[in-house]
């Protein structure tokens, strides 16, 4: 296969979409796993809400882990996904679609890469749903088998 048949807009758009989903899923989990006494926090410890702002900050750690680990795995299956399709294009239509599914589950868990992760991530999948590799046409009479000794026709 030639250079130049390979899908490189799909490559760079994937690569770029699941860096940014990576991205935004690392500034999530900065928010979920901040100390708390940071500025991060929005209990004020006891204070107004009493015991229900303590269990309600560590049901929120819980689920947070949950979406970070949902964005990073997004982040990463982008990212292969992209590098998969560039490396063999005639599976295009399945690597283009688990990219474009896990560009907009990492809306859940990476913010969707600050949104422009999701938008290239879905323009790469796009991309690589619709391009197909390009094949050598054969001419069907030189495909035949060749005959050894015989030049003459009847």
């Amino acid at each position: 296969m030639f250079a130049s048949e390979k899908p490189v807009a799909t490559l760079v758009l994937g690569l770029m979409g699941g860096i940014l989903i990576l991205l935004g899923s690392l500034v999530m989990s900065m928010f979920v796993f901040a100390p708390s006494n940071s500025f991060f926090d929005m209990s004020g410890g006891m204070g107004m809400m009493g015991m229900s702002g303590m269990m309600g900050t560590s049901l929120m750690t819980g689920v947070g882990l949950a979406f970070s680990l949902i964005g990073v795995s997004s982040g990463i299956v982008v990212i292969l996904g992209s590098l998969m399709l560039y490396n063999r294009p005639s599976e295009g239509q399945l690597w283009g679609a688990l990219i474009i599914v896990f560009s907009m589950l990492s809306l859940l868990g990476g913010m969707g890469g600050f949104l422009v992760g999701l938008i290239l991530g879905v323009l790469g999948g796009v991309f690589g749903i619709a391009s197909r590799p390009s094949t050598l046409s054969v001419n069907p009479i030189d495909a035949g088998p060749k005959r050894q000794g015989s030049s003459a026709t009847k």
